[in-house]
């Protein structure tokens, strides 16, 4: 009995030091795939403002902040009007707002069996609530496609 209680507190301890120290894990969201979500939505342009309620180079919204988990920068304050698009256009910061909204809505949109780059890819398009619906169907949504097979054509681990 004591060596279960002592167990169950190490893997409790060696959890909660692993998702304080990196951050949440999400199956195939690797830093390429990072690199396609952020090429896919504004060509990475790390230089992008915030245009029609959109920021930073992934163009995310305010709405897509709340459900992240209302990420912010260090020492800021999520209640402050302007943190959220101060945090999405800061590029380390969106990658956090990014992995807060896949945490939450991570799945396989395209039934294939796994949950990839492409399903975060159709997540972020089509948000988290119902991402199955083919991007096809969209301009935004073909533009979107387009860029996501140019960025994959490049990476060998996204093919």
């Amino acid at each position: 009995m004591f060596r279960k209680v002592i167990s169950i507190v190490s893997v409790g301890f060696v959890f909660s030091f692993w998702t304080s120290s990196i951050g949440v894990f999400i199956p195939n969201l690797s830093n390429e795939c990072f690199n396609c979500l952020c090429y896919v939505s504004t060509k990475c342009d790390t230089s992008h403002e915030c245009t029609a309620g959109y920021c930073g180079p992934f163009n995310i919204s305010r709405v897509y902040w709340v459900d992240a988990g209302r990420i912010t920068l260090p020492e800021d304050d999520a209640e402050r009007n302007h943190s959220w698009e101060d945090c999405a256009r800061e590029f380390s910061c969106a990658k956090r707002i990014i992995e807060g909204y896949l945490s939450k809505f991570g799945q396989d949109c395209n039934d294939d069996g796994v949950t990839n780059c492409f399903d975060y890819m159709m997540i972020n398009g089509n948000g988290g609530y119902n991402c199955r619906p083919p991007l096809n169907r969209t301009v935004n949504g073909r533009r979107w496609l387009k860029r996501f097979e140019e960025c994959r054509r490049s990476i060998p681990s996204l093919q």
